[in-house]
């Protein structure tokens, strides 16, 4: 009686099953209530669908709701918390743009001080650090240092080719640390974990180039670019002849400033090349400024001095760059640059709050969500690009925003910032978590504008889809606990195919 009472209390495995086959059903019968014949099938994909995604990630939450009535579509466990990885830049764009519009810019001003003698400065120069996070060559055909060579024909042209002062970078903008405490600290070196500073050049990386020696035994050839004073590298690779041998090391180790690149490269292999992070991201913006003055002809003389605060005497502005918020929120949403994300939090932070910190970024993200209806009690936000594993959301609340942000005044401009269906990626593969290469066939190419996400066991797809009827939908598949992260996104896509196809 005794281990019969305990059985009746411990459903087995076949009973749980079965009860969670039978809650299934139940959502599907509440959801046909009143549905005309035609949706019988749309709801019959996607459960299926949605089966094969839960199987690929048992903690799974589905949730889809048709745009213009709000009405929802599909769900699966769409109120419980998921770690939602690079979705979490949907909360992070639209809480952004509502709060700064498309009219934003961030201006980065270079200033001087002194006077102008027979074309040297007798004083120094100034940047104040404005969190743009963009400048770097991404929109200037690669190159690095085209905006500070601008800037240096600037002074040229201001009858200015020496500096006999310092260069001073004022970084008190954005408060620390510039990296967040739920970063794992064993991916520093890695592109997406890149400090994040007030003061960001090539988005806060080098390049580390990798080729074959001359011949088999010798030394790797290895390069970086910019070739700035920076980092150093310390070359242990060697070239090989043995195709099977081809393994590249490249790491750095935290705080550190040396670049350590080992193991084996094939004889005829192609160059390798990834993004290192810079320990110090204000010394590599004052380098790169000092080597794109000097290309333009100006040379300056004196030491690099890194400040809270720009000094009291009177400055002029010699020169400016400007980003425009929505060229910001492109490369965060189709490109996933964590960088940006978290330059752009912090950055709303500053403006509302005056501190440039991720907690009062998150104040601000806070109180749009509020006003979305979407208790604060309900979710965790924790950083602005979903490279914590804490940002927890439902499937019901992003839809919530997708669907809020679709009627916005700047929705818009939200919507063009997502990457869409067979969108050709021009970006290297690993800084792009694009749709590039997904739901690129005939019949899907162009009809989904969302938002990827990937982690370690996570894998998450958010955004709209106009089905072939015409109407749009919003949708968020929130995979946790992945068994095969490839198993997971074709079941997204499985998702989104049956509401283009069926919806």
């Amino acid at each position: 009686m005794v281990s019969s009472t305990a059985s009746s209390r411990t459903p087995s495995r076949t009973t749980r099953r079965t009860a969670r086959g039978h809650r299934w059903r139940l959502v599907a019968l509440a959801l046909l209530a009143g549905t005309p014949a035609s949706a019988f099938a749309l709801l019959d994909e996607l459960t299926a669908a949605a089966e094969q995604a839960r199987r690929a990630a048992p903690a799974l939450g589905v949730h889809v709701v048709d745009v213009e009535t709000g009405e929802t579509v599909y769900e699966y466990q769409p109120d419980r918390p998921r770690i939602l990885a690079s979705n979490t830049k949907l909360v992070t764009s639209a809480a952004a743009l509502d709060r700064l519009s498309p009219a934003h810019f961030i201006e980065t001003a270079l200033r001087a001080r002194g006077v102008v003698e027979e074309g040297t400065l007798r004083g120094d120069l100034a940047v104040v650090g404005a969190g743009d996070p963009a400048i770097s060559g991404r929109h200037y055909g690669d190159d690095p240092l085209y905006i500070f060579r601008k800037w240096g024909e600037q002074l040229v042209a201001d009858g200015i080719s020496r500096v006999a002062g310092d260069l001073v970078l004022v970084d008190g903008l954005f408060r620390g640390p510039q990296v967040h405490p739920d970063w794992p600290r064993d991916q520093l070196h890695k592109w997406y974990e890149a400090p994040v500073s007030s003061l960001s050049f090539n988005d806060n990386c080098v390049w580390v180039w990798v080729r074959p020696g001359a011949t088999p035994g010798s030394p790797a050839e290895v390069e970086i670019t910019p070739d700035l004073p920076t980092v150093t590298i310390r070359n242990r690779a060697k070239t090989t002849n043995k195709a099977r041998s081809h393994r590249i090391i490249i790491d750095r180790q935290p705080g550190s400033d040396v670049i350590d690149v080992s193991g084996w490269v094939y004889r005829r292999s192609e160059p390798f090349v990834v993004a290192v992070t810079v320990p110090d991201p204000e010394m590599l913006f004052a380098h790169g400024l000092r080597a794109g003055l000097a290309q333009a002809g100006v040379v300056v003389e004196g030491d690099i001095r890194i400040e809270p605060r720009l000094p009291a005497e009177p400055w002029w502005i010699v020169a400016r760059h400007r980003t425009d918020l929505l060229t910001v929120l492109e490369v965060v949403n189709k490109r996933s640059q964590n960088l940006y994300a978290e330059s752009l939090l912090k950055l709303v932070g500053a403006i509302d709050c005056g501190e440039g910190s991720w907690e009062a970024g998150a104040q601000v993200v806070t109180e749009f969500l509020t006003a979305l209806g979407i208790d604060r009690a309900s979710y965790k936000y924790a950083d602005g690009s979903g490279m914590s594993r804490n940002n927890l959301f439902t499937p019901r609340q992003l839809t919530t925003l997708l669907r809020h942000m679709y009627f916005h005044r700047h929705g818009k401009e939200f919507l063009r910032s997502l990457s869409y269906s067979g969108e050709s990626a021009r970006d290297p593969p690993w800084m792009s978590s694009s749709l590039s290469e997904r739901l690129d066939e005939g019949g899907y190419r162009h009809n989904v504008l969302a938002k990827t996400g990937g982690l370690n066991g996570v894998s998450t797809l958010s955004g709209y889809v106009k089905s072939h009827s015409g109407k749009i939908y919003a949708f968020s598949i929130l995979c946790n606990s992945t068994r095969g992260g490839w198993r997971a996104k074709k079941a997204q896509d499985q998702i989104v195919r049956a509401l283009i196809d069926r919806g």
